[in-house]
């Protein structure tokens, strides 16, 4: 996959973002930033990147902690601004933790600082490339993507994958979210795109395709939003087993239930018991090849 000289792709796993770098003339950049577990790692990816140079931004695409468990780290290293959707900007001032992603899903970020917002419609100078900033709902409400038209390039996060898009999270607990996936995926298909940056998952060049896959997955899920509940709990568990490898079977129901989108996903659209939850969340998993039981363990399968 060619990208112009001054932008690199970091591609990483399912539990830490794509990284992109741009290193321009005179300013540097990285958008997104990866999970907790892995921020030595982007640290170390970033400092081979840049060399003696100094990272001068950070741009998150939204604030799941997959894509900003990584700014802690390197605002400690670097010190750069650091950019994050508008409407998330008062959270991470006053570190809501109840009102940011972290606690409704389970999972870890270290507490960072936010400088300035990004807001659709923002035209971003990152590598000598002009970037839009377009709102991109559904998946999380306040998610954008980055458009560069002269190359035809899109960050496109968790909006679009190669094969579709990520957890429709609102609604779980009963906020809109199909039909703002929708409409986001049209706004795409309005763009020029020759090549996809996605959040998880090598860059594509074939967005019609993506596009084509998109529409029929959230047909299916809008037909029986309970889908979309089941798809949400299986992929919270296996994001914890990515972040620890292996968990005790006796401790996924407690693990499950502490979970509040996934006790929220149970209440309003399975109702299943607290063994019943955590039996078939493990038998969905391991019957996907996801993962394996050995002896008393769930065990991750790469």
């Amino acid at each position: 996959m060619n990208f112009p000289p001054s932008m690199q792709v970091l591609e990483r796993g399912w539990l830490s973002s794509n990284n992109i770098l741009f290193i321009g003339a005179e300013r540097t950049a990285i958008v997104d930033t990866g999970y907790k577990s892995h921020a030595e790692q982007t640290l170390q990816l970033v400092q081979h990147a840049l060399g003696d140079r100094k990272l001068d931004a950070i741009y998150n695409t939204h604030l799941h902690s997959d894509h900003c468990g990584g700014n802690k780290i390197l605002q400690d290293y670097y010190q750069p601004r650091t950019f994050v959707p508008a409407a998330e900007m008062i959270k991470v001032q006053r570190w809501e933790r109840t009102e940011l992603s972290f606690q409704a899903t389970g999972q870890q970020c270290d507490q960072f600082s936010a400088d300035e917002v990004i807001k659709p419609g923002d035209l971003l100078r990152l590598g000598e490339l002009d970037w839009q900033a377009l709102a991109a709902p559904g998946h999380d409400p306040h998610s954008v993507v980055l458009y560069c038209e002269k190359e035809g390039i899109l960050i496109s996060a968790d909006a679009l994958w190669e094969k579709g898009f990520g957890v429709i999270f609102p609604e779980l607990d009963g906020r809109a979210g199909f039909a703002e996936t929708r409409a986001t995926l049209d706004m795409i298909a309005e763009l020029d795109v020759r090549v996809v940056i996605p959040g998880h998952g090598k860059p594509f060049n074939d967005c019609k395709k993506a596009l084509d896959v998109a529409h029929s997955r959230i047909d299916y899920l809008e037909a029986d939003p309970t889908r979309n509940a089941q798809n949400a709990i299986k992929v919270l568990l296996k994001f914890l087993l990515l972040e620890r490898q292996k968990i005790k079977l006796t401790e996924v129901p407690k693990l499950l239930t502490g979970i509040p989108l996934v006790s929220a996903a149970n209440t309003h659209y399975l109702s299943y018991g607290t063994i019943h939850l955590a039996h078939w969340a493990v038998t969905q998993l391991k019957r996907a090849g996801a993962c394996d039981v050995q002896g008393d363990f769930l065990v991750d399968v790469a």
